[in-house]
């Protein structure tokens, strides 16, 4: 999968579990801030999406810097999930 094709996956997933009917995933960003002043999300949607992303992806996600630095765009989200992705896999490098 191409990073831009996980951008739009990533996208989608977003407006379909938080069921933002209103959102077009084309108009959402890869570098627009979720939170904040970007799509506004809160803490609620934080976990919703935590969720999603763990069972779509099948990577853990947790409450840790790292991971709150990945839910700043989706750019940074998809960077997050193809890391955790090769390091289960064994394809990435582990350590910091």
């Amino acid at each position: 999968m191409t990073p831009s094709e996980l951008h739009q996956e990533i996208k989608q997933l977003i407006v379909e579990a938080l069921q933002l009917q209103d959102v077009d995933p084309a108009s959402i960003s890869d570098t627009d801030a979720l939170f904040g002043d970007g799509l506004n999300l809160d803490s609620i949607d934080a976990l919703e999406l935590a969720t999603a992303i763990a069972r779509k992806y099948d990577v853990k996600v947790s409450q840790d810097q790292e991971t709150r630095d990945a839910f700043r765009s989706v750019r940074h989200l998809a960077e997050f999930i193809t890391m955790k992705r090769a390091a289960a896999t064994g394809g990435g490098h582990e350590g910091r």
